[in-house]
């Protein structure tokens, strides 16, 4: 199987799954996780001008709120774009979750202009995430954004 296979194989998934919300959710950070090189999944849930942590796949981490503006999740709203870093250790406002996460990818889950949260993966690879992985990941955005409730 190709990653392009693995990714539509995903988007197909979730698409025939009659699930709504919540579970919906983690369905869908289930199946992230088992693509190679997705170390943690997760989603954040915007509340306000906060970041609450939704359903996620991964080790346990102590931020499950974050404010509009701080580490690369907060930044995603605060700048209404994705965000892809290559190497977080580069960062100045890195909010470190795990000490093995080199790169991360954040993509928007949108309701027209409406931010409803956003899917946050990170991997152990340095340079892991690409574009492939932003159009994949604004797919399954746009899927969870028609089910969110």
């Amino acid at each position: 199987m190709t990653v392009d296979t693995d990714y539509k194989s995903i988007t197909d998934h979730l698409h025939a799954s009659s699930l709504t919300g919540r579970a919906l959710r983690e369905v869908a950070m289930q199946l992230l996780d088992s693509l190679d090189g997705f170390d943690w999944s997760g989603i954040y849930a915007l509340h306000g001008d906060t970041l609450h942590l939704d359903a996620y796949v991964g080790a346990a981490t102590d931020h499950t709120k974050i404010p509009v503006g701080r580490g690369v999740c907060g930044t995603a709203v605060a700048e209404d774009k994705n965000q892809v870093v290559d190497d977080v250790r580069n960062l100045s406002n890195y909010l470190a979750c795990s000490l093995s996460t080199r790169s991360e990818i954040v993509v928007l889950i949108r309701q027209g202009d409406t931010v409803l949260g956003q899917i946050d993966i990170d991997g152990h690879t340095v340079g892991r995430f690409g574009p492939a992985e932003e159009k994949f990941l604004e797919e399954v955005a746009a899927i969870l954004a028609d089910r969110w409730a």
